[in-house]
């Protein structure tokens, strides 16, 4: 699994230097490489292959759009430190972006993430229809704006403090997190022209999603920052709303593991196709960073 993993790691990372390599030289360019290169085990890009390998898509193709997907990830990450949002020093055990270059440069680097993903997609090296680019544009637009990330962090930070149902933690965790797993699942099914399935990938997108943040979630209740490589024990000390603070620890254990096994069951029909992805859902649930 971690071969693997560390394979399209380095490849999504080699794409995105050579990439950056091209972009005309500016000031925030700097901070830009610096919240997106180093460090990340690029989960998102390797469910994207998983899924992209149960309909035979291109491994190539599946670079290049996860390194989308990373440029999006890394942005809602140096947001997400910033003191009006998580207020966090540490990310992937280093200083966040706003720490190392400033508030403000950070803001502008992750907008500056934000806008080279869609630049990705539409990159004539990118080799899709540009129907399916204007879809797939489409698409994680809305898992990364007001329906889907964005939104997701605005409900995370309103529900400090307050008594939240689990239906309303969930809608929270599946647009916070969830969404972009959804698009790394749909993605490969837009490719291949499988309309008839993307509802039901959607939607074992965000099951991943959501299977992710719990596991998020557990190492912040238990794990060390040295481990973790970002501050832990920080979501009852700010009083977030999440499983663990509803259902508690072990509750919280069982749900994922009932999550794991609704997911399984879903995928049960591609058998051997879908096995890289349910190992990799397998070490998501059991990840220690």
């Amino acid at each position: 699994m971690k071969k693997k993993l560390n394979k399209i790691a380095k490849d999504t990372n080699l794409f995105l230097k050579k990439y950056l390599k091209l972009q005309k030289k500016t000031d925030l360019l700097k901070a830009m490489k610096y919240g997106l290169l180093p460090g990340g085990k690029k989960i998102r890009s390797k469910i994207l292959i998983d899924a992209g390998k149960i309909f035979n898509i291109n491994y190539n193709v599946l670079i290049q759009i996860g390194a989308a997907v990373e440029c999006i990830h890394a942005y809602t990450l140096i947001h997400d430190d910033l003191p009006c949002m998580d207020n966090d020093d540490l990310r992937r055990g280093k200083p966040s972006t706003h720490k190392k270059y400033g508030e403000s440069t950070a803001v502008l680097a992750g907008n500056s993430l934000l806008t080279l993903a869609f630049e990705i997609l539409t990159n004539k090296n990118l080799k899709i229809s540009d129907n399916k680019k204007v879809l797939l544009i489409k698409y994680i637009s809305k898992c990364a704006g007001h329906e889907g990330v964005a939104g997701g962090q605005y409900s995370d930070l309103n529900f400090e403090n307050k008594k939240i149902s689990l239906s309303k933690i969930k809608i929270m965790q599946v647009k916070k997190t969830g969404k972009l797993f959804s698009f790394c699942c749909v993605a490969p099914l837009i490719i291949s022209n499988k309309n008839n399935l993307i509802y039901k990938f959607k939607k074992i997108g965000e099951d991943i999603g959501l299977l992710f943040q719990i596991a998020d979630d557990l190492i912040d209740y238990t794990g060390s920052a040295k481990i973790a490589g970002k501050k832990t024990k920080k979501d009852q000390a700010k009083g977030k709303a999440t499983l663990i603070s509803l259902l508690g620890y072990k509750n919280t254990i069982k749900y994922s593991n009932k999550l794991k096994l609704n997911i399984f069951n879903e995928l049960a029909r591609y058998q051997k196709r879908s096995h890289d992805l349910k190992e990799t859902i397998g070490f998501i649930l059991n990840r220690k960073n």
